[in-house]
C-alpha cells in the first residue's frame, strides 16, 4: 500500500505514537555532533536569554519616565527625564538586536538540520525495494517530502528559540507581579495563560483534520500534474487537454473546500484567543487602576503592568500561531516519519562480501518467482552463462524475460532457488558490488534532464570527455551529438524527449560502453532502432560484449541468431534451448517466431513496392 494510504488508515494513538517520533527525529539536530554547530547553538541561546532579558526590563524605563513626567504632589516638570528615556530607546534596539543575532547564529544550524533529514530520507527511499517504486506517485511523494523537510528547520527554531522565551519571559513577568504587586496581579495573568493555551491546544488539534485534508488534495493535484506535464506528448496526441484540467480541477476543489473549512475554523480561533486575552487584560488593569486609586500604585505602575502584559500577550498571541503551525508541521512531517520506518524489502546479509569476479559466469538454479502469490512469474528457471559466452533468452511478452533482469540485479530475491556469479549467490554479496558488475542498456531508456556528456557519463562519474567521446563513437552516437549546436552540451530535456527513441538507446549503450562492466545485460538494446540503424550497431554491440559474460533479452531473433544459447520462455518456463541452427532444426516454438517476424518482414518489405 502507497504509504500516504497508510498514513490515512491509522487510528489516533498510532498517530500520536508516530507524533513522538517525530520530535524525538527534530529534537536530536538542537545538540548536533560537530563541536562548531554546538557553539551556535550556546551562542544563539545566550543572545535568546539576553534579548528575554532586555525586553522584560523594558517597562521600567518606561515607568521611570512616566513617574518623572507625572508626579505625584502636582508639581510642574522639573526636567526631561533623559536617562530613562535613552534607557527605554536602547532596550527597545537592544531587544531586536539580540533577536536578530539570535535568528543569524542559528540558521546554519536549522538549514543543516534539514538538509540532513532531507539526505536521510532520500537515501532512505533508494535503499527501498523496486516494489515500493513501483507503486508509489512521484509528484504526490515528492512534495509530501518537500513540505516535510521544510518543517524540520521551523521544528527546531520553535522547539528552542520560541517556545523557550516566551516560557522564561512568563515566568520573569509572574515573579515581578508577586515581587511587586498584590498576589492577584499573577494569578489573573496565570489563569489568562492558562485558558489561553488549554483553548488554543483544544481547537488546534480540532482544526488538524482540515490541514491534513487539505495536504492530501494538494498531494494529489501535484502527483496528477507532474503525471500530466510528464506524459505530454500522449495528452496531446489523444487531445485530452480538457479531460486532465477536469482531473486538476477536481483536486482543486478539494483543496478549495479543505481550506475553506481550515480559514474558518481558524477565524473561530484567532477570534476565542483575543477574546480570552482581552478579559485578562481589562481585569488586571482594573486591578492596577483600582491600586492608583486606592493610593497605592503610581500611574507608572499602571502602564508597567499594562507594558508587561502587552509584551507577554503579543508573543502569547504568537504562541497560538505557533502552536498552529508546530502542529501542522507535525502533520507534514507524519509521511517522512512513515517513510523512514519502512523496512527495504532487499537488504545486503549482514555477513555480505563484495563480489569476487573470477571470469563472471552467471547461473540460475531452480529459479522461481512471483510478484504476487496467486500469479507465478517464473517456475524452475535453470540455465547458465559461462564467463565470456553469450546467452539469449527470447518468447513473447510477459513470458518473465524483463523479471529475469531484475532478479540478477537483485531488484527482487528469488521465491526459491538462487542465482550465483563465480559461484556466489548474489544474496551473500553486497548490492553496491553486485551492480558496480553488471551494465544494462534497458528496454525503455531513462536519461536525466541534463547533458548528453552528463547522461552518458552517469556510468563513471569523473570520466574524461575523451572517454566519453570515445563510448559514443562505440555506439555511433558520436557524428550525431558533434553535428549539434550545442553538441555534447545538449541539455536532453525531460526522460530525454528530445532526443528520438533510437538516439536515447545509443545513449543508453554508450553509457553502458563507458561503464566496462564484466557482465552485461541487453535488454531489448535495440527494439527502439530501425532496421539499418540496428545492423549498424550489432557490430558495435558485438564489440562492446565480446569478452564479457552476456544475457540478451530479444523480441527480434534476428538480433541473438550469434548467441552461444538461445533459451525460449513460454508462461515462466524454458521450453527450448539451444543454438539457433538447433532450434530451427528442432521445429519448435523457436522456429515459429522465426518464420512468423521474417513473413511480417516480407510482408513490410513488399507493401511501398505494391504502392
Amino acid at each position: 500500500m502507497d504509504p500516504i494510504e497508510q498514513r490515512r488508515g491509522r487510528a489516533t494513538g498510532a498517530e500520536k505514537g508516530l507524533g513522538r517520533r517525530l520530535v524525538q527525529l527534530v529534537l536530536p539536530h538542537l545538540w548536533p555532533a560537530e563541536p562548531g554547530l554546538r557553539a551556535m547553538v550556546v551562542l544563539a541561546a545566550i543572545a535568546m536569554v539576553a534579548g528575554k532579558l532586555v525586553t522584560v526590563a523594558t517597562p521600567f524605563a518606561l515607568k521611570g519616565v512616566v513617574d518623572a513626567l507625572a508626579p505625584s504632589d502636582g508639581a510642574p516638570v522639573a526636567a526631561i527625564p533623559l536617562a530613562f528615556l535613552l534607557a527605554y530607546g536602547a532596550a527597545r534596539l537592544g531587544g531586536t538586536l539580540f533577536n536578530e543575532l539570535r535568528d543569524t547564529i542559528f540558521a546554519r544550524v536549522a538549514e543543516r538540520a534539514g538538509r540532513r533529514v532531507a539526505l536521510r530520507t532520500y537515501e532512505h527511499l533508494f535503499a527501498l525495494s523496486l516494489r515500493w517504486h513501483l507503486e508509489r506517485r512521484t509528484g504526490e511523494l515528492a512534495r509530501a517530502i518537500s513540505r516535510g523537510v521544510q518543517a524540520v528547520g521551523f521544528m527546531l527554531h520553535t522547539a528552542l528559540f520560541t517556545m523557550g522565551p516566551v516560557l522564561l519571559e512568563l515566568g520573569l513577568v509572574l515573579g515581578i507581579l508577586l515581587w511587586r504587586y498584590p498576589p492577584s496581579f499573577a494569578f489573573v495573568t496565570l489563569a489568562t495563560v492558562a485558558v489561553y493555551a488549554a483553548f488554543t491546544i483544544a481547537t488546534t488539534e480540532w482544526r488538524t483534520k482540515f490541514r491534513r485534508e487539505m495536504n492530501e488534495k494538494d498531494n494529489e493535484f501535484s502527483a496528477q500534474a507532474v503525471d500530466g506535464l510528464l506524459n505530454y506528448e500522449i495528452v496531446k496526441a489523444f487531445g485530452n487537454e480538457a479531460f486532465e484540467a477536469r482531473r486538476l480541477d477536481r483536486a482543486l476543489q478539494g483543496y478549495e473546500d479543505a481550506s475553506v473549512k481550515a480559514q474558518a475554523s481558524l477565524s473561530f480561533l484567532n477570534a476565542g484567543q483575543a477574546a480570552i486575552i482581552a478579559v485578562g487584560v481589562t481585569v488586571v488593569m482594573t486591578l492596577a487602576a483600582r491600586g492608583v486609586v486606592a493610593g497605592e500604585l503610581t500611574v507608572g505602575d499602571v502602564v508597567l503592568v499594562n507594558a508587561f502584559l502587552l509584551q507577554l500577550y503579543m508573543p502569547l498571541n504568537f504562541l497560538g500561531v505557533l502552536y498552529r503551525e508546530l502542529r501542522q508541521s507535525l502533520t507534514d512531517l507524519e509521511l517522512v516519519g512513515g517513510l523512514l520506518e519502512l523496512e527495504p524489502e532487499i537488504r545486503d546479509a549482514p555477513d555480505a562480501r563484495p563480489l569476487l569476479l573470477r571470469g563472471g559466469e552467471v547461473r540460475f538454479e531452480d529459479v522461481s518467482f512471483a510478484y504476487d502469490p496467486r500469479r507465478p512469474i517464473l517456475e524452475r528457471v535453470s540455465f547458465t552463462i559461462p564467463a565470456g559466452r553469450k546467452v539469449a533468452i527470447v518468447g513473447a511478452s510477459g513470458g518473465g524475460k524483463s523479471t529475469i533482469v531484475r532478479l540478477l540485479f537483485r531488484f527482487f530475491d528469488p521465491t526459491s532457488g538462487r542465482i550465483t556469479i563465480d559461484g556466489q549467490d548474489i544474496r551473500s554479496v553486497t548490492q553496491a558490488s553486485l551492480r558496480a558488475a553488471i551494465g544494462l542498456v534497458p528496454q525503455d531508456t531513462v536519461l536525466f534532464n541534463d547533458t548528453i556528456a552528463a547522461n552518458i557519463g552517469y556510468a563513471r562519474p569523473g570520466a574524461s570527455r575523451a572517454e566519453i567521446e570515445a563510448a559514443a563513437k562505440v555506439a555511433q552516437i558520436h557524428d550525431f551529438v558533434a553535428s549539434l549546436p550545442a553538441g555534447y552540451e545538449t541539455v536532453v530535456g525531460e526522460r530525454g524527449l528530445k532526443l528520438s527513441g533510437g538516439e536515447k538507446q545509443r545513449v543508453a549503450i554508450a553509457r553502458v560502453v563507458l561503464k566496462n562492466p564484466p557482465i552485461l545485460v541487453l535488454d531489448e538494446a535495440t527494439s527502439a532502432l530501425d532496421s539499418l540503424t540496428e545492423l549498424q550497431l550489432q557490430a558495435a554491440l558485438r564489440d562492446a560484449a565480446r569478452g564479457r559474460t552476456t544475457l540478451v533479452i530479444a523480441h527480434r531473433l534476428s538480433t541473438v541468431v550469434d548467441a552461444d544459447e538461445i533459451l525460449v520462455l513460454e508462461a515462466g518456463r524454458i521450453v527450448e534451448r539451444g543454438s539457433h541452427d538447433e532450434l530451427l532444426a528442432r521445429g519448435g516454438l523457436y522456429r515459429a517466431l522465426w518464420t512468423r517476424q521474417h513473413e511480417k518482414v516480407r510482408a513490410e518489405e513488399a507493401e511501398p513496392a505494391a504502392v
